[in-house]
């Protein structure tokens, strides 16, 4: 009774508001409601913080090079893909000069396989041939020069022919040098320093040709990751300076609602940690999401720091995104440390302005009535603490294990000091106090 007295000394405007004398409790029985067990449970305090809802990518596809759109294929809330073509620059000119670089260096290409490759059997046989005639041709001229020469010592002939003949022996002598040495190129093959020439040529008509080649990719522009277009800055036609932007692409397949916590608040948020999140725009829906990063920079003027919660988001059959850029979210975070706390469900409260209580059940004073239990039942104010699922944390003078009414608590009377107590009847029995 020193509970209820406490109650009532401090609401009285309440009771008063309630109060139904004795004949009418004893006309009307006790209130017909139902119970539960208050429990401990380890929970931490709990702020609700604004956020934005925010793209986890955002980029502006700008232009590489000058030119003039010739396609621009994409429209504001279009969805692309990664790599997905979005507009692209007059290339005719370039695509012929890459033809004739291609061109190009296919020659050079089969100019430095023809040396790799080295002599064919039938070049190595044609040069013997070749030496072998001049061998014999140069071995008659070598016997014509000794007769002669013989001649020539007994002035059978004359100086100039014996200077003929010596000519055309040492012609015979070099022919047969330069024969052999072309057998002998055509059995080696090609020198190393010319085919490591022939790679330089090659090595140039590919950079040439690789060149031309990203001069035309940079005349196409590409989305590099999926998202949708938000903006555009050009159109068919227009010429577009180097550096121009072309369109904005925002990623929402995932999305950051990003939060502006107190400095006092952030030693007790963790990364990694799954926080609830109600977004008001799409009729307060309630979805989780995971503490991406906390960034280490505080505003010096508000001190708070943005906290990054990750959303996976919502793609509707057409492509559009549940969650969009820009939309206002709540999300729950810690903010203080974990403690235990009493635990009640939320229809055990009780309100009525600035008193909050919870209707508690006399352990002493319960009575079996056939199948149902019959008990005295007192208010007790209490302050509300942090909210966890169904169950909200109470402060006040209750403890662990008692029962406390959830259903059937406006239907009862409360009483003045003097009077008998309230009276409360239940069906099921009281559970075991559980801590």
């Amino acid at each position: 009774m020193g509970l209820h007295q406490s109650f009532v000394q401090g609401a009285m405007c309440f009771v008063v508001a309630l109060f139904v004398g004795n004949g009418a409790m004893a006309q009307r029985g006790p209130a017909v409601v139902e119970t539960k067990t208050i429990v401990t449970a380890e929970v931490a305090p709990m702020q609700t913080t604004l956020g934005t809802i925010m793209p986890t990518r955002r980029a502006v596809i700008g232009s590489a090079v000058d030119g003039r759109v010739v396609e621009f294929l994409v429209r504001e809330g279009d969805r692309v893909e990664a790599d997905q073509k979005l507009a692209s620059l007059l290339t005719q000119t370039i695509q012929l000069e890459l033809e004739a670089a291609e061109q190009e260096l296919e020659l050079r290409q089969q100019e430095l396989a023809e040396l790799k490759n080295g002599s064919l059997p039938a070049e190595i046989a044609q040069a013997k041939a070749r030496m072998e005639a001049i061998a014999v041709a140069a071995e008659y001229l070598e016997k014509d020069k000794q007769r002669l020469t013989t001649l020539g010592a007994s002035s059978a002939i004359s100086v100039a022919e014996l200077e003929q003949s010596l000519s055309l022996w040492l012609e015979s002598q070099q022919k047969l040098l330069e024969a052999k040495a072309a057998y002998q190129l055509a059995v080696d093959g090609p020198r190393a320093e010319k085919i490591k020439q022939a790679e330089a040529r090659v090595g140039i008509a590919t950079a040439v040709a690789e060149r031309l080649s990203d001069q035309i990719q940079k005349h196409t522009l590409y989305s590099r990751f999926a998202g949708y277009v938000t903006v555009e800055y050009t159109e068919v036609g227009q010429w577009l300076p180097r550096g121009e932007p072309v369109a904005e692409i925002i990623a929402l397949d995932e999305v950051f609602l990003t939060a502006k916590v107190v400095e006092t608040q952030i030693p007790f948020i963790n990364v990694g940690e799954t926080v609830q999140i109600t977004v008001p725009a799409l009729g307060q829906r309630e979805m989780s999401g995971v503490v991406e990063a906390i960034v280490p920079a505080a505003d010096e003027r508000s001190r708070t720091f943005p906290v990054k919660v990750r959303i996976k988001n919502e793609i509707s059959g057409t492509d559009v995104p549940l969650l969009k850029a820009g939309m206002l979210a709540h999300v729950v975070l810690p903010i203080g440390e974990e403690h235990e706390a009493l635990m009640v469900p939320k229809d055990a409260l009780v309100l009525n302005g600035s008193v909050r209580m919870i209707w508690i059940i006399d352990p002493k004073s319960i009575e079996a009535k056939g199948t149902a239990f019959e008990a005295n039942a007192f208010p007790v104010p209490v302050e509300m603490g942090t909210e966890m699922g169904d169950l909200i944390e109470v402060i006040g003078e209750v403890t662990a294990g008692t029962e406390v009414v959830v259903r059937g608590n406006e239907r009862i009377p409360p009483s003045r000091p003097g009077q008998p107590p309230s009276r409360v009847m239940w069906n099921a029995k009281p559970a075991n106090p559980t801590k």
